[in-house]
């Protein structure tokens, strides 16, 4: 395989998770007990043997530069090649924030070129998958192409989320979409996974950088290149979710539970990685019941676990019910406490013998109607949740809250309220 730079576009603000990425980037939320998203991506990468890798970040991205560090987990602390973490800067002429896709890698070509790669894989930061990459880049090679194109086949109906595009029975890319509206462009997606011949990349980020200022792939660059250029589709047929909004992170999460998972997390031969603290072994007390569900190191379940994932250092006391819900790290619930349909952020605190996501009222959330319709309640980050308490469903309580911001409330915060200012 010729020399490879991967480049992982994780700088993305999420918006559709709520609270879950109101303090962090989207590839920086947990997923599956203890990873993060991006470990997918960043798995993929070393387990394709491709170890030069450029992290391109923007939206608060703290937690994601705590978690990647220096790569070690990974084996991407080496001298040669490694991983570095690329925020937007200011230099003469150039003050702006990443305007777009394409504009975050044009604005890092020097890096780029300092690489002296053969071919750039431009990656995302936010998708659930396993895949080798070496047979989309032998792909590439075989077909002389300037541009091939990661695609996988969608349902009709969510057509309008994607890059749509068709194809000839060469796979040679001659129209593409981008989110269509009308849903009559075919069913063939882009998964956001691009190989472009390192100095085709170049060329075409330096032209199209002086007509837009929010340059993109989808809308600008592969639009472009399809007319003048030879840019292929290379046809993905594995699992692979873009887990952007409430409904989808907890399904998908969820999914990880069943007898058959989506993918398999214990494969010795494509190993997901992550950054890891030393944690004790899962203690369960002698009125512990664990029923189908994942939990990390740390945890101490006297309570009653049930489908559900808890992430490392969750404390589940006496009485208390888990149930269908999503537990993030170094989290306290109370004796008696009930949570059902529930996703709860790092830190926080549930008082005992307060029930979450309770009643059978589905009321939309009234400042996130689009996002909080299913009956998920979320709790953000370092919350505190007072005692005897009942909370309805599509709640959300922000980051951060203190047992007071409750008291306007009462005894009940009915489904569909926000508790605390976001």
């Amino acid at each position: 395989m010729s020399n490879v730079l991967a480049i992982i576009m994780a700088g993305g603000a999420g918006t559709r998770l709520s609270v879950l990425s109101e303090e962090r980037s989207k590839p920086a939320v947990p997923f599956a007990a203890r990873y993060r998203i991006i470990d997918f991506t960043l798995s993929n990468c070393v387990n394709s043997d491709i170890y030069n890798i450029a992290v391109l970040t923007q939206y608060r991205p703290r937690s994601l530069n705590d978690h990647i560090g220096v790569g070690k987990p990974w084996d991407l602390d080496r001298a040669r090649g490694g991983i570095r973490l690329l925020q937007p800067y200011q230099a003469r002429g150039r003050e702006q924030w990443y305007g777009g896709t394409a504009d975050a890698v044009y604005q890092n070509l020097d890096d780029m070129r300092e690489q002296r790669a053969d071919q750039v894989l431009i990656l995302s930061g936010d998708h659930i998958y396993k895949m080798d990459y070496r047979p989309m880049l032998r792909f590439h090679q075989e077909k002389n192409a300037d541009l091939t194109v990661g695609v996988m086949n969608v349902p009709l109906a969510e057509t309008d989320r994607f890059g749509i595009m068709t194809v000839n029975d060469d796979m040679r890319i001659n129209a593409f979409f981008e989110k269509p509206k009308k849903r009559d462009k075919g069913t063939l997606a882009s998964m956001g996974i691009y190989v472009f011949d390192a100095n085709i990349l170049a060329e075409q980020l330096e032209n199209e950088s002086k007509n837009h200022a929010d340059l993109d792939f989808g809308k600008h660059v592969i639009p472009g290149m399809i007319e003048k250029m030879r840019v292929f589709a290379y046809p993905f047929e594995g699992y692979w979710v873009d887990v952007g909004t409430i409904q989808s992170y907890w399904e998908t999460n969820l999914a990880f539970l069943e007898p058959t998972p989506p993918l398999n997390l214990d494969d010795p031969s494509w190993v997901i990685y992550t950054k890891s603290s030393e944690r004790p072994p899962v203690k369960v007390g002698l009125q512990g019941q664990l029923h189908a569900s994942m939990v990390a190191n740390g945890s101490n379940v006297r309570g009653r676990v049930e489908h559900s994932m808890l992430s490392p250092g969750v404390y589940v006391s006496e009485g208390a019910v888990v149930r269908d819900s999503i537990v993030m790290n170094d989290m306290w619930i109370g004796p008696g406490a009930v949570l059902d349909k529930v996703i709860v952020d790092k830190g926080a605190v549930i008082g005992a013998g307060t029930r979450l996501g309770c009643g059978d009222d589905n009321t939309p959330n009234a400042q996130e109607p689009d996002k909080l319709n299913t009956g998920i309640t979320v709790v953000g980050k370092g919350a505190h949740v007072p005692a005897n308490i009942s909370i309805g469903r599509n709640v959300v309580v922000a980051p951060r809250v203190e047992e007071e911001t409750f008291k306007e409330f009462g005894d009940t915060v009915p489904s569909g309220a926000t508790v605390g200012s976001r």
